[in-house]
């Protein structure tokens, strides 16, 4: 039986108290695997996606989608003008659940539309022709704008009624933005596909809230993946200097950020004395020391049977791979792989089953047996 199945066949979701932090990493004691270079002279790959062709789309931060076929990288025309300042700009790409029959491909990315200076997260919809994208339709943008550099979150994933789910991040207005559903910024929401708003979303009757929210009380989740067993969306997001968080998202609950933390304040200073409050999600599991997470997936191709069922999580602080071994939705293991490859910034399973990592001032690895 493997782990997946575990807790599936109890017919029950086991989700508690928030994990002992002192999971400690290990380094393996044998890897039957290595990494090659498959996609060189990248900056800062955000995002990619893998196209039924084989070929891949990649997102640099700086605004260019690329189209990575047959061994060549091609710049794609028409993308959205960005807002490049600080962790903003070309973020994440997904492509629909069924884009063999529809062509839909989803963009985050930083906006300046709309009110004030600066910019804010928004998402986009396109179909790619040649080497244009076209049909492009915004379906959502954050407000309002900030100035700010940081936080605006971006992950994209659908779950299995084809509902589209993102995250934006609290864009450093930590004492506003998270806790207050009529304001966008420190949520998850969900969307339709084509980006009109569920009417079973959690506040969609609230006259003053942002009726496309999901979830609230996040600082900046920079990975998001639907679980391959339970259908769940799953995300981890940056704490501050410790506190980084996995979280299974559930309707409308508020995941508690920053009234509740595992973390302190950069210059070690306190900004909560509380890691639990009632009404309040406890993550699954939270990193101290922080590993600034960012991308992450399940593990489910037979090419890698000792992963099968594990959870792979980018570090961009300590540059490696983390792979999360789960036993009842509990971490039992962490064990450090390809220490010291870069500050890894995605990390994905492929339809042909390899799974790729994305490395920023690298490029695209795919992880092979030895």
């Amino acid at each position: 039986m493997n782990k997946f199945h575990q807790y599936i066949i109890l017919g029950i979701t086991l989700v508690s108290c928030a994990q002992n932090k002192d999971t400690e990493i290990k380094a393996p004691e044998n890897i039957n695997y290595k990494t090659e270079l498959v996609v060189s002279d990248l900056t800062n790959p955000w995002g990619m996606a893998f196209l039924p062709d084989n070929s891949i789309l990649i997102t640099e931060k700086s605004g260019e989608l690329i189209h990575f076929k047959n061994g060549e990288k091609t710049i794609i025309n028409n993308t959205p003008t960005i807002y490049n300042r600080g962790q903003g700009g070309l973020l994440d790409i997904a492509l629909h659940p069924d884009y063999s029959e529809n062509g839909w491909i989803y963009l985050s990315y930083a906006s300046e539309m709309g009110e004030g200076s600066g910019g804010n997260t928004a998402i986009l919809r396109a179909k790619l022709q040649g080497n244009s994208l076209v049909e492009n339709q915004l379906l959502y943008k954050a407000e309002p704008n900030s100035t700010r550099g940081q936080h605006f979150g971006s992950r994209i994933e659908f779950d299995n009624q084809n509902y589209l789910y993102f995250s934006v991040g609290d864009r450093g207005n930590r004492d506003v933005n998270p806790q207050d559903i009529t304001r966008d910024g420190g949520k998850i929401y969900r969307l339709n596909d084509d980006g009109s708003i569920p009417t079973d979303n959690p506040f969609y009757e609230d006259p003053t809230a942002k009726k496309a929210i999901f979830s609230y009380g996040h600082r900046n989740p920079q990975g998001m993946i639907k679980h391959p067993q339970t259908g769940e969306i799953w995300t981890h997001e940056h704490g501050p200097q410790g506190g980084d968080e996995i979280n299974i998202i559930k309707k409308g609950a508020n995941y508690g950020w920053p009234v509740i933390s595992y973390g302190i304040n950069y210059d070690g200073s306190s900004f909560t004395d509380i890691t639990e409050k009632e009404g309040m999600e406890q993550p699954l599991y939270y990193w101290v020391p922080s590993i600034a997470p960012c991308g992450m997936d399940f593990v489910t191709s037979d090419k890698y049977p000792d992963w099968k069922g594990d959870l792979l999580v980018g570090s961009l602080k300590f540059q490696y791979l983390e792979r999360l071994i789960l036993e009842n939705n509990e971490v039992v293991e962490r064990i450090k792989l390809f220490d010291g490859i870069g500050r890894l910034r995605n990390v994905k399973q492929a339809p042909d089953g390899y799974i790729y990592v994305a490395v920023e001032n690298e490029g695209l690895y795919r992880i092979v047996p030895e």
